[in-house]
């Protein structure tokens, strides 16, 4: 593990433990690196239930739910899609909390409106809350971008695990 993440792990499954929570992933372009990530550490059966990687939109309906509208309307990176994965991750899964993650990491892919380095993020528990927002890397290697949102992906998560339950 490096220096960047590390911290970061530690910061989010000492939330889930202190908590007594339980994360799912969803993941499209970053392939299953968060729940490898998660699940690297020890004792992770305690809180990681499950990691949905749905590269393709087939797979996203399929193992998600993700409506078939939404991923025409929108495209498969958007906001929407994430919130929708984040959603059927939920939903699919005993998880008390979920991420997904969808983007372009490039090389190719990438259009005028939704350029490589793209890349949309939600976080949502099972009480309603859900937040949601996009990144735009720079065109970088696609190793790069696909750490980038890994980071940003843990961030976000124990953001909204800060949000959803506050310290008493």
């Amino acid at each position: 593990m490096n220096e960047v993440i590390e911290p970061l792990l530690k910061s989010l499954t000492d939330l889930l433990r202190e908590k007594k929570l339980i994360i799912t992933t969803a993941e499209s372009c970053t392939g299953g690196l968060i729940a490898s990530l998660l699940t690297e550490l020890p004792g992770s059966s305690a809180w990681f239930d499950r990691g949905f990687v749905t590269y393709s939109n087939e797979a996203k309906q399929e193992l998600l739910g993700v409506n078939p509208v939404v991923l025409a309307q929108y495209g498969a990176v958007s906001l929407q899609t994430a919130e929708a994965m984040a959603a059927g991750a939920l939903t699919h899964s005993h998880a008390h909390v979920a991420l997904a993650v969808t983007g372009i990491a490039g090389p190719d892919g990438g259009t005028q409106a939704k350029p490589v380095g793209t890349v949309c993020f939600a976080f949502a528990e099972r009480g309603g809350l859900m937040q949601s927002r996009s990144c735009l890397y720079s065109p970088s290697s696609r190793s790069q971008i696909r750490f980038l949102s890994c980071v940003e992906a843990l961030h976000g998560m124990i953001f909204l695990l800060n949000q959803a339950y506050p310290q008493t």
